[in-house]
C-alpha cells in the first residue's frame, strides 16, 4: 500500500485527486501540508489525517511513499523538488513549471533520487486524441497542415467558477492558456510535434489580472499552423480538435463526441465516422503502476511532453507580453547560457 500526502489544495482539482487516491485499491492518503493554514487543517480533519504546517516536517517522515502535489503552480519548482530530493514520488497537476529552466532542474532533482515523477495531462488518455493519432498516422489525412484545438468554460463570470487565486500571477503564473491551455496544446503537439515559433495574444474580459481569453499561434518550419484557443468566459462553447492536411481532414467536438474522418483515400464515400477505442488508465493508475515498475517507457515520455508544454507556455506567455513571435530555440539558448 502506498502512503500518498497531499501537497496543498491549492487547485481546483486538488479534491478529485485525493479522492483517486482514496478509491485507488494500493493507495491511501496518510497526511496533508498546505501553504493556507486554515485550509490544510480542514482538509486534514475531514480525511482523518495530521496536517502539517512545515512541508520538511512532512517529508522527513519514512512511511510516506509519495506526494500528489497540486500547490500553486509558481510553487512547484520548491515543492515538487523537495519532494524529489526527499526520495518521494511525485504526481502533479498540468504545468510541470512555469520556465524552462525550473522544468530542467526538477527533472535532475528527479533523476538524481530516482522516483517517479508524472504530470496529469488527462487528454492525451482519451479516446478521440487516440484515434485522431491514429487517423493521423495512418496517413489518411496527407501531409498535415493546420491543427486547431480549443478548450474554454465559464469560470470566470460567476462567483461559483474558479477562486480568485487562479487569476493572481503570483500564484497562478498564467491564466486562460496555462490552466485550459495546456491540454489542447499538448494535442496541436501530439499531431504536428514541435514548431519554430509561437505568437500569442492574450485578453481580460472581466478585468483580473491574468488572462480570460487567450489564442496561440504555432508555426513550423514545413508551414504548417497549430492554432490553440483557451477561454473562462464562454459558458457554451464545446471542446473542439480539427486536423487539416492535403488528403483529408478530421473533427471532434464535444458536442458530438464523434470522430468524422474526411478522406480522399475513402474514394466514392470521403467522409465517416471514426470508431472510437478505449480511453487508456487516467494519469494517476498510470503513475502508480509505474512506481511498481510498469509502463516506465510510457513515463519517460510523459516527462518529455511535460517539458515541451512548459517550452510551449512559457513562449506563449512571452509572446502575449512582448507582441511578437517567440522562438523555441530562443529558450534552448538562453538555457545553455546560463549553466
Amino acid at each position: 500500500m502506498l502512503r500518498i500526502a497531499i501537497l496543498s489544495f491549492w487547485h481546483v482539482h486538488a479534491k478529485d485527486y485525493a479522492l483517486q487516491a482514496e478509491r485507488h485499491p494500493d493507495t491511501e492518503v496518510a497526511a496533508v501540508w498546505d501553504e493556507n493554514p486554515a485550509r490544510g487543517r480542514a482538509e486534514a480533519e475531514a480525511r482523518g489525517v495530521p496536517y502539517y504546517a512545515e512541508l520538511a516536517g512532512l517529508l522527513a517522515r519514512p512511511d510516506i511513499d509519495a506526494v500528489i502535489v497540486t500547490a500553486p503552480t509558481a510553487m512547484h519548482r520548491a515543492v515538487i523538488g523537495a519532494a524529489a530530493r526527499a526520495g518521494k514520488h511525485v504526481f502533479t497537476e498540468k504545468v510541470l513549471a512555469p520556465t524552462v529552466r525550473e522544468c530542467r532542474e526538477l527533472l535532475t532533482d528527479v533523476r538524481a533520487s530516482g522516483v517517479q515523477l508524472t504530470v496529469s495531462l488527462p487528454r492525451l488518455n482519451m479516446p478521440f486524441a487516440l484515434a485522431a493519432r491514429e487517423v493521423a498516422s495512418q496517413g489518411l489525412l496527407g501531409r498535415l497542415t493546420q491543427v486547431r484545438a480549443r478548450l474554454a468554460h465559464k469560470g470566470a463570470l460567476s462567483a461559483a467558477g474558479l477562486p480568485e487565486r487562479f487569476y493572481r500571477l503570483a500564484e497562478s503564473a498564467g491564466g486562460a492558456m496555462i490552466d485550459l491551455g495546456c491540454h489542447p496544446m499538448v494535442l496541436t503537439r501530439l499531431l504536428l510535434g514541435m514548431p519554430e515559433s509561437v505568437s500569442a495574444s492574450y485578453g481580460c474580459v472581466t478585468g483580473r489580472e491574468a488572462e480570460d481569453n487567450a489564442a496561440a499561434v504555432l508555426r513550423y518550419a514545413n508551414g504548417a499552423i497549430g492554432i490553440v484557443e483557451a477561454g473562462f468566459v464562454n459558458p457554451l462553447s464545446p471542446f473542439t480538435l480539427e486536423a487539416h492536411g492535403t488528403e483529408g481532414s478530421l473533427s471532434y467536438s464535444l458536442h458530438t463526441r464523434k470522430l468524422i474522418v474526411a478522406s480522399l483515400a475513402n474514394g466514392d464515400n470521403p467522409v465517416a465516422e471514426w470508431p472510437l477505442p478505449e480511453a487508456l488508465p487516467s494519469d494517476f493508475e498510470q503513475w502508480v503502476a509505474r512506481i511498481g515498475g510498469v509502463g516506465l517507457e510510457a513515463g519517460a515520455r510523459n516527462l518529455e511532453t511535460a517539458l515541451d508544454l512548459t517550452r510551449l507556455m512559457e513562449a506563449s506567455n512571452r509572446s502575449a507580453r512582448s507582441g511578437r513571435a517567440v522562438r523555441l530555440d530562443e529558450l534552448e539558448q538562453e538555457q545553455e547560457a546560463g549553466e
